[in-house]
């Protein structure tokens, strides 16, 4: 699933001209949010309704290649494992203008209260909305 899009902006990027590597984790960081949102997690569900959200509490990280000022990003993000009460995530960044995989990662996120700041149980229509997008190589 496409789950971010973007442009590298120059202040994006750090003093050896490349984007910064705190940039790559905001761009899933996003990703994660707006995954969360098809599962059923909207803003509005974590501020008023179930009060759940993904935490991520594992990271596993590899760059790819350099992404510069004025390149055209997007995401993809699909489900590898989807546990009791936690799912892992693989986020893939690509420069646009030829699918060249720039950095890809993986994470291990909980489902947390947002009340109690205790990882809950995945609801029954989560985890089935999940397995729609559960990788084939999972």
């Amino acid at each position: 699933m496409l789950t971010f899009r973007s442009v590298v902006d120059p202040a994006d990027c750090d003093f050896l001209g490349h984007m910064n590597v705190s940039r790559y984790f905001a761009a899933c960081s996003d990703g994660v949010f707006a995954f969360q949102s098809e599962l059923g997690l909207t803003a509005e569900d974590m501020r008023d309704g179930r009060r759940l959200s993904f935490a991520v509490v594992r990271a596993e990280s590899d760059f790819r290649a350099e992404l510069t000022a004025g390149e055209s990003i997007y995401l993809e993000t699909e489900v590898l494992e989807i546990g009791t009460k936690s799912m892992t995530f693989r986020h893939r960044l690509y420069r646009a203008r030829d699918r060249g995989l720039a950095f890809e990662t993986r994470f291990k996120c909980v489902l947390m209260s947002l009340t109690e700041r205790r990882a809950r149980p995945v609801p029954d229509d989560i985890r089935a909305k999940a397995q729609d997008w559960l990788a084939s190589d999972a």
